[in-house]
């Protein structure tokens, strides 16, 4: 219950509770179709916002590659080998902790950032070749 005050007079209400099986049982189709579409409307919202967030990914990704190949032109032109073992650690450690920050499953990270690195000294090793 709930006091609320109104022109100077007191009243009390009761807010239902929504995860009551009389409150669900109470509500008619009207309800539960807008809660449909309400649902309806919210996954599609978030549907959206995934999508734009994989094409960020996608492009960062293209970004990422093209600088990753202008180091591995770089160190074909120097003859610097295409691995760099002490950094390749460096990075996964320093990501694997940007990842709980961001509340993401570090051993996940660990292992995509393993497969981007992976593919970014096969391009390197191509150069070289």
């Amino acid at each position: 219950m709930e006091n609320r005050k109104g022109k100077g007079a007191t009243r009390q209400t009761t807010r239902p509770n929504l995860d009551s099986a009389e409150f669900r049982s109470s509500r008619g189709t009207k309800e539960l179709r807008d809660d449909s579409e309400f649902a309806a409307r919210l996954l599609k919202e978030q549907r959206e916002s995934i999508d734009r967030l994989d094409a960020i990914l996608i492009y960062t990704l293209g970004e990422r590659f093209k600088q990753t190949q202008a180091v591995g032109r770089l160190k074909a032109e120097h003859n610097l080998s295409p691995y760099d073992t002490v950094r390749e650690k460096s990075q996964i450690a320093r990501l694997e902790k940007l990842a709980k920050e961001a509340d993401l499953d570090p051993l996940f990270a660990k292992k995509f950032i393993s497969f981007v690195i992976d593919e970014v000294i096969r391009h390197h090793a191509m150069h070289t070749k």
